[in-house]
């Protein structure tokens, strides 16, 4: 009789919200790290954006919307794609010593 454990396929170990993220190869790993940091750019850029534009609204000064992509997007997307680039890149150093 299988267990639980052994039917799952993929390892326990890296695992968010269920994603087996522990067996993926240096280019996945490399592409979920990429698509990461466009997604957190353009969704940092996106808030950013509309606070400016709520603030332009609201204290009626001009705004300089390239700050929503230069001091908001491009610093958070450089944040995730370090971090999520060492979360995977740590991944699969861990599986290739394990073989």
């Amino acid at each position: 009789m299988m267990t639980q454990a052994q039917q799952i396929p993929g390892s326990s170990h890296g695992r968010i919200f269920g994603v087996p993220f522990g067996d993926l190869g240096w280019f996945a790993s490399l592409l979920m790290t990429l698509a990461s940091g466009f997604l957190v750019f353009f969704a940092a850029t996106f808030v950013g954006i509309f606070s400016l534009l709520f603030y332009g609204a609201f204290s009626h000064k001009a705004v300089d919307y390239t700050v929503a992509y230069m001091k908001i997007g491009i610093p958070a997307g450089a944040v995730a794609l370090v971090v999520v680039g060492s979360f995977l890149g740590t991944l699969w150093v861990k599986r290739i010593i394990r073989k």
